[in-house]
C-alpha cells in the first residue's frame, strides 16, 4: 500500500490511500481512455529508481520495466526523461520505451539514436573539466561523467556543498558551460538551449493527454511545458513523487503527489 495525495483548489491536499483505486487517479482517466492519443512520461533517479550514494548503481524498482513495456504497447508515447546518459538507461529499460538522455540531448526511439548536433564540440571540453576536477576536487566529492555534462556529487559529504559549488563555478567561468544545481550534487552542460521541457514538448507534440512523474528541480521544466500543452487543449497531469530531498516547488507545482518510487510504479500500474 502506498500514499496518494490530490491538490484541489486551496493548494491543499487529501490523503488517499491505495487500497482499491484510489479517487485521486480520476485525473489520469482521459489517458486511460484514449491511449493511442495518449503519453506517459516520466523522470528516472528519483522516481522509477530509488536514490543511492553511487549513482552507477541507480536500478528501478522491480516491476518498473514490465509495467513500462505494457504501457508501450498501448500508449502512443512512453518516455523516460533524464539526465543521465541514453547508453545508462537502455541497460535497464525496454526497447519500446523513448529514452531522452542529459536533458534531451541524446534521444532513443525505435532503436534509433539521435544526438543533438550541437553537443558534439563539447565533448572535449568535458573531457578537460573532468581532469581538472579530479586533480583538484575534495576527497568525498564523486565525479560522475556523461560524456556531454557532468555531476559533481557531495551525497554523503553535505558540508563539501560550499566548495563543490566554487569548484563548478570557477569551471563555469574557464570553460564556458553552465552550471545547474540539482539533488546534493552541482552538474555542468553545455549552453544549449536544452531541458526536460523542451524533450517533453519534441516527445508529447501532438498528443491529447499526457502525464509527467518527477521529483527534483530539473523536473519543473517538465511540468512547465505540461502547462503549455494544456493551453494547447490537451489534457496534462502533474505527478510530483515526494521524498525528504523533494523541492517544495515542485510538490506545489504537481497535480498528484504520490510517496516514492514505490508510488510512482503504482501510478504505472493504474494505467
Amino acid at each position: 500500500m502506498c500514499a496518494l495525495h490530490r491538490c484541489d483548489g486551496t493548494g491543499d491536499r487529501r490523503y488517499v490511500s491505495f487500497v482499491a483505486r484510489p479517487p485521486a487517479l480520476d485525473a489520469l482517466d482521459p489517458l486511460r481512455a484514449q491511449p493511442s492519443r495518449a503519453g506517459v512520461l516520466t523522470d528516472f533517479d528519483g522516481t522509477l529508481a530509488s536514490i543511492v550514494d553511487d549513482p552507477a548503481t541507480a536500478r528501478p524498482l522491480d516491476g518498473v520495466r514490465e509495467e513500462l513495456a505494457r504501457l508501450a504497447d498501448r500508449f502512443a508515447v512512453v518516455a523516460v526523461l533524464s539526465g543521465r546518459p541514453v547508453s545508462f538507461l537502455q541497460q535497464f529499460l525496454p526497447p519500446t520505451v523513448v529514452l531522452s538522455g542529459l536533458y534531451g540531448l541524446e534521444v532513443v526511439r525505435d532503436g534509433v539514436r539521435a544526438d543533438n548536433p550541437l553537443g558534439r564540440p563539447w565533448r572535449g571540453v568535458i573531457e578537460d573539466v573532468v581532469d581538472a576536477v579530479r586533480a583538484d576536487g575534495p576527497d568525498g566529492m564523486r565525479i560522475e561523467s556523461k560524456g556531454l555534462s557532468l555531476t559533481l556529487h557531495y551525497r554523503g559529504e553535505p558540508d563539501l556543498a560550499p566548495r563543490v559549488l566554487a569548484i563548478a563555478e570557477q569551471q563555469a567561468v574557464r570553460s564556458g558551460l553552465e552550471v545547474r544545481a540539482a539533488r546534493m550534487s552541482v552538474e555542468l552542460h553545455p549552453p544549449i538551449e536544452v531541458d526536460k521541457g523542451t524533450a517533453l514538448r519534441d516527445l508529447a507534440a501532438g498528443l491529447e493527454a499526457a502525464c509527467f512523474m518527477g521529483d527534483d528541480l530539473g523536473d519543473l521544466a517538465a511540468f512547465r511545458a505540461l502547462d503549455g500543452l494544456a493551453r494547447e487543449g490537451a489534457h496534462v497531469v502533474r505527478i510530483a513523487v515526494r521524498s525528504e530531498e523533494t523541492p517544495p516547488a515542485l510538490l506545489e507545482a504537481a497535480d498528484l503527489v504520490v510517496d516514492g518510487p514505490e508510488g510512482a510504479r503504482d501510478v504505472l500500474a493504474q494505467l
